[in-house]
């Protein structure tokens, strides 16, 4: 017992033992029934909301069904339906593509989010890392919308406050292994989400033919192949400079040939010269008769680089104060150069001169060109600094199948790979050449999300064609 002496105060005295430390609990409030009812109605109504505006058109069979069953019975009901499947059967087979578009499409992404995507998040997201425990209690990404097209799903998602789309980035293999998917790929839409695309079927598992040449003579983005997604892929030449890279066998021919048949009208018309540079004398010399210029030892290859900076000086004085872009006219026609395997004139070159006076040309080119109308398209193997030291001068750059990893990163850009550029993964087959040929991924200057695509197969028949065609112009 504490005693109050003259000329003092009472100090309060605590004990630090255990077993007379005092202890502050939070203040217990019991949240009233009808809050608690209000809440859950809430959360039902905001879900219920959520799936008709995610799910209008699988929301709209089932409200339908539910209320025909209920006015008129199970028979109206067969009747509806047969009227429905009929009128649909008709809507799909004369508007194939309106109907997936608005019904089929809608249909797979309802059935994929319930019985795909919802079912297996949690499980996924927690393992993969990607959700958190805070307190006790589990916060996971939010699952907002799956979209289905003609070969791939894309899943909108919400990231956890203070996430970045690195961390997503880095565990691409275990999501698209938990969804079931063969890869699967990242992008940003906006801050703070991330949609993932994941692949139902490979729209470039088969060899794709050679496209067609144009009707038209232009040089603006030339079809070489096909997206990802089915359609067309067009790539640019003019005003830029392009570094394609590949194993041996990967299809770095198919770009290069892809290119030529569709600038050939151009070329015809006089808007395109095509200069050659074929060190080992074997991909473009079979077409040797489609080039302007064509050029295959050392000595003649730098002497045919030098000719096209002396071009490109000659126009830069002429528009100096006059222009700033380049249009290609008869006059001034847009020239494309185009190096296969340039390290054999760079790394490989034994000629310290040589291979200073070219290495010289092919940084000029690349630096100043463009803007004159003057492009360098170059093709090698090994992407590595010491082998090609200007490959950050191409801003468009094309990977194919490559033999490591940290390849992918060297052509395309740093994170390219940790964003689904797998070029490492291209599938090969040593008994079908054919098997992973020409498949790709592109990152381009204005475009920092590498895209799959895969170039067209142009065939020796293709190019004997292209030769008779352009001959016929003489």
């Amino acid at each position: 017992m504490l005693r109050k002496l003259p000329g003092t105060e009472v100090q309060n005295v605590v004990s630090t033992t255990p077993d007379t430390a005092i202890v502050f609990a939070p203040t217990v409030v019991k949240t009233p029934a009808i809050v608690v009812l209000v809440v859950w109605l809430w959360r039902l109504l905001a879900g219920l909301v959520k799936t008709v505006v995610r799910h209008p058109v699988a929301c709209g069979l089932v409200g339908s069904v539910s209320g025909l069953w209920w006015a008129w019975g199970g028979r109206a009901v067969l009747v509806a339906a047969g009227v429905v499947g009929l009128a649909g059967s008709v809507w799909a087979g004369w508007w194939p593509a309106s109907f997936v578009r608005v019904v089929g499409a809608r249909l797979l992404a309802w059935w994929r989010w319930m019985w795909v995507y919802r079912r297996k998040w949690r499980s996924v997201v927690t393992v993969a890392g990607l959700g958190r425990q805070i307190g006790g209690r589990v916060y996971l990404p939010d699952l907002r919308r799956v979209v289905c097209d003609r070969w791939a799903d894309r899943v909108t998602v919400r990231m956890l406050k203070g996430q970045t789309d690195q961390e997503w980035a880095d565990r691409l293999a275990n999501l698209a292994h938990g969804f079931g998917a063969a890869s699967c790929g990242v992008s940003v839409p906006r801050p703070g989400w991330v949609v993932l695309t994941l692949p139902r079927r490979d729209p470039l598992a088969r060899v794709v033919r050679a496209r067609a040449m144009p009707m038209l003579a232009s040089v603006g983005p030339v079809e070489i192949g096909v997206r990802e997604d089915g359609s067309p892929y067009r790539l640019k030449v003019h005003g830029t400079h392009v570094l394609i890279a590949g194993a041996t066998g990967a299809g770095k021919g198919s770009f290069l040939w892809s290119a030529i048949r569709g600038l050939l009208p151009a070329q015809r018309a006089g808007l395109v010269e095509l200069w050659a540079l074929d060190p080992k004398r074997m991909e473009l010399s079979f077409g040797g008769e489609l080039f302007d210029e064509y050029a295959a030892t050392p000595e003649d290859c730098a002497a045919l680089l030098e000719g096209a900076v002396s071009v490109m000086h000659e126009r830069a004085d002429r528009y100096a104060g006059v222009r700033r872009d380049h249009v290609p006219t008869v006059h001034d026609p847009f020239l494309l150069v185009l190096v296969d395997e340039v390290a054999f004139l760079t790394a490989y070159q034994p000629d310290r001169n040589l291979k200073q006076r070219i290495g010289a040309a092919l940084a000029t080119l690349t630096t100043q060109g463009r803007a004159v109308g003057v492009g360098v398209m170059a093709a090698l193997q090994d992407p590595r600094k010491e082998v090609m030291n200007i490959r950050n001068l191409f801003p468009d750059r094309v990977a194919l199948r490559l033999d490591e990893p940290d390849q992918v990163d060297m052509v395309l850009g740093d994170g390219a790979r940790d964003r689904g550029a797998l070029a490492d993964q291209i599938v090969r087959d040593p008994d079908d050449p054919s098997v992973g040929a020409g498949v790709a991924f592109v990152r381009l200057e204005n475009a920092p999300e590498p895209v799959r695509v895969r170039a067209a197969y142009v065939s020796d028949a293709d190019i004997k064609d292209m030769v008779v065609y352009a001959m016929g112009a003489l």
